[in-house]
This record gives structure tokens, sequence and C-alpha cells, in this order.
């Protein structure tokens, strides 16, 4: 086969992120998708800057080991690349330059997580505070609108009120980092594509400040059609590492009011983050969707790789989970999780390996633990050459761990698009009617 060609954009074909944070996992990244991905695409390079700072790798590093483990395995179809999370200009330069496509822009330092519980006093005097930078009040101050098979929206004061108090700095950071994006990627004379998140937050996203936020982008994005995807915060609770929380009736009719917004204004996908382990919901947000949707997964792959460790090297994974345990709660700070390290037994206090393995690899407590410590672990020079060590003396065995754990979710997304697709068989908006086998 020739060359393992570079990344590009998707478009709004299903895509998958895969976050490989150690720079090995994407023969079982790959080997997932061989085995379920159907026409789902991979995105193979994925990496946001926090992460990137949390595990001293640069854009090249995340770049570099996707393309060569591809072309290892003999790939030359189409594959994608993240710039996730992405915050400033420099961000962009940084992430352009090693030749990613695909631009995440996260503004959530730009949105007041509390607007939705301000009273009426504190909310006006927060909007008061940023109505000068909000221009587009006028244009559905009073109006109606009734979104075409979803919701009807009425925006009433309050409503935007809220809104622009939530969203409207960040609406303006958006827009602003696009146009670098555009400007810089035209430089480039390459093509390109965004996705914008406003899902890191406590409250859910409203169908009214859905449609304000793509509104604008469409707006005034140089070229509207490069917002590929946009991830809202669902209602629900998606906390890193384990399965989805909440009540799933309620998220299913609320996904499909997003939809139906994402339908009318774009059309884009929809984003699905915190992605990892979320296999309760997988199915119906893949149906609800019509396979238009962007599922990312990072921390999933780290806490595979850590069930690779176990097996081969248990004493090194039960150092790692004493020094995760030590490091919990300082890295807990930038997570919204619930797990209680009281309620985990020390590793001391499990004499068996494999019951250590699943207490901190299957169950809840154990996991989040060990997902938010990545970074104090992928620091510490000698438990990261350690794990590294492992992993590369048994690659047999991290693949497979990885091809059986995100095969899961892969095997799930797909089996919610063949029923969406047998629902509505002559809808043409279905995105993988033309999509070929990964």
């Amino acid at each position: 086969m020739s060359g393992t060609q570079q990344s590009k954009p998707l478009g709004l074909k299903p895509t998958f992120g895969f976050g490989d944070r150690l720079g090995l996992a994407t023969p079982g990244h790959f080997e997932a998708c061989r085995q379920q991905a159907g026409p789902i695409r991979g995105i193979f390079a994925q990496q946001s800057i926090r992460e990137m700072q949390r595990t001293n790798r640069t854009p090249d590093d995340v770049m570099n080991a996707a393309i060569n483990d591809l072309k290892a395995v003999g790939y030359t179809g189409e594959w994608g690349s993240d710039a996730d999370h992405l915050k400033t200009e420099k961000d962009v330069d940084y992430t352009a330059a090693a030749g990613f496509v695909f631009f995440t822009i996260d503004p959530s330092d730009d949105v007041d997580e509390q607007a939705d519980d301000y009273d009426a006093a504190t909310l006006d005097q927060r909007f008061a505070a940023v109505k000068g930078e909000v221009a587009w009040l006028d244009r559905y101050k009073g109006q109606t609108i009734q979104v075409p098979d979803g919701p009807e929206i009425h925006f009433d004061d309050t409503t935007l009120k809220r809104a622009a108090v939530k969203y409207g700095r960040a609406i303006t950071h958006t827009i602003k980092l696009a146009s670098y994006i555009h400007k810089v990627m035209t430089e480039r004379g390459a093509d390109y594509e965004i996705e914008l998140s406003v899902d890191e937050t406590a409250q859910p996203t409203t169908v009214a400040e859905h449609y304000i936020i793509a509104d604008q982008c469409r707006e005034n994005l140089p070229d509207p059609s490069k917002l590929v995807s946009l991830a809202p915060r669902y209602v629900g609770d998606f906390e890193k590492g384990i399965d989805f929380k909440g009540d799933i009736k309620l998220f299913e009719a609320s996904l499909a009011e997003h939809v139906a917004i994402a339908e009318h204004l774009g059309p884009y996908k929809l984003s699905l983050h915190s992605g990892s382990d979320k296999l309760s919901v997988y199915r119906s947000f893949a149906r609800i969707t019509r396979g238009r949707f962007h599922v990312k997964t990072a921390g999933t792959s780290y806490l595979e790789a850590l069930r690779a460790v176990a097996r081969h090297e248990p004493d090194l994974f039960r150092r790692i989970i004493d020094f995760s345990r030590g490091r919990f709660a300082v890295d807990k700070a930038t997570y919204h999780i619930s797990a209680d390290p009281d309620k985990v037994p020390v590793p001391a206090a499990v004499a068996d390996a494999a019951s250590l393995e699943r207490i901190y690899l299957d169950e809840n407590d154990g996991r989040q633990i060990l997902h938010v410590t990545f970074g104090s672990v992928l620091t510490d020079d000698y438990l990261k050459a350690e794990m590294l060590r492992v992993l590369k003396a048994h690659p047999d065995t991290h693949k497979q761990v990885l091809a059986h754990h995100l095969g899961k979710h892969l095997e799930l997304l797909r089996e919610g698009m063949m029923e969406a697709r047998d629902a509505h068989a002559t809808d043409e908006r279905h995105t993988w009617e033309t999509a070929s086998e990964t």
C-alpha cells in the first residue's frame, strides 16, 4: 500500500474521536474501527491543549504518533485530527503548524456558569455589565420562532438577558477565534473545519441559547459551512470516565430538540464530549441524530492502558493507584466528578490482582480516581517510563483491551445509526448512505 495520507476534514460524516495520551494507542483504536465502526470515521490524532500540557506532549508528537501507527498497519483511508479545546490564537498557530484540520473552539472561560441561578436583581446587574458587548439582542427580542420538527422558542426579556449573561462573551470569543482559524488556514492553503464546545458547564444549554449561538455563528463566521459540529451541555450528568447519570428519556427528548435546531440552522453535527463510557446513551444518541454526530473520548484509553499494565505488572499498577490516590484531592479540582476515595479500598487491602483491576477499572469511584490523575502520573518521570516500558513490551494486550473497550462504544453507535436508517429509509439527510466502510 502507498503511504498513509494526512488527516482531512470529515464534514458531516459520523465521527469518533480517540484521545491518545501516551502515543501508543492508535493500533488499538484502529482495530476497534476495523471491527465495529462501519461508516463511522475515526479521528485518530486528538488531544487538547490542556492534555498536552499535562502530559508534556506537543501537537507534532500527537500527529506523528497517529501517522506512524496508521502507516504501520497499512491504512490509507480517510481519517481526522482534532486540535481540541483551543482558547487562544497561539493555540491555533501551534496546532495548525502540526497539520491539524479540525479545530475545537472552547470559550468556556467566557461562559457565566451561574447564570441560570441568578435572581432577577442579580441577573439585571450582570446583564448591565455585558449589554454593551452583545450586539444581537434586538434580532431576537420579542420573537417567537417555531423550529421545523422542533421546539417553539420564545425570546422574552428574561430569556435574552440570561442568554446574554451566560453566553454573550463566549459567542464573541468564538467568532473572533473562528475568524483567526479561517485566516491561518486560508494562508496555509489548507481546508479545515470547526467544532464549538459549550459543554463544560454545570447547567444545560437551553434551546433558546443553542439557537442564538448557532444563528450568530451562521451570521458572523467567515465561512459558516466550516462549523460542522456543536457540543451543547446536555441534560443529565456526563461525568468523566463513567456512564451517563440521569433520566435517559428526558435526555432523549431534549436531544431531539437540539437536533431540530442543528438541522434548521446548519446542518451540523451534534457532539458528545465526555463521551468515554456513556454506553447507555450511545444507541439513542446515534438514532436521534440520525447519524449526524461526533463523539469524543480520551480518558477511557488511558484507563485501558492501565488495564494492560495491571495484567502484566500488578505491582506497578498498585504503585500507580497509590500515587493517584495521593494526587486525587488536588487533581479533581478541574473536573465534575463524584468519586469518593473513602469508598474504595487502598491497594494494600486488596490481595488479589484481578479484584484490584475490577475495583479500580470497572467500578465508578476507582475509575474516576485514576481518570482525573492522569496528568500527574504522566508527568512523573518514573511512572511514565515504567508504563511505557510495559505497554511497549506487551503491544498485543494493549491493542486488545483498547479494541474491546472502544469497540463497545462504536458498536452501540453503529446500531443506533442502523435503527435510524430503518425508521427513515427515504430520508436524504442520512450521512452514512455514501460513506465507505472503514
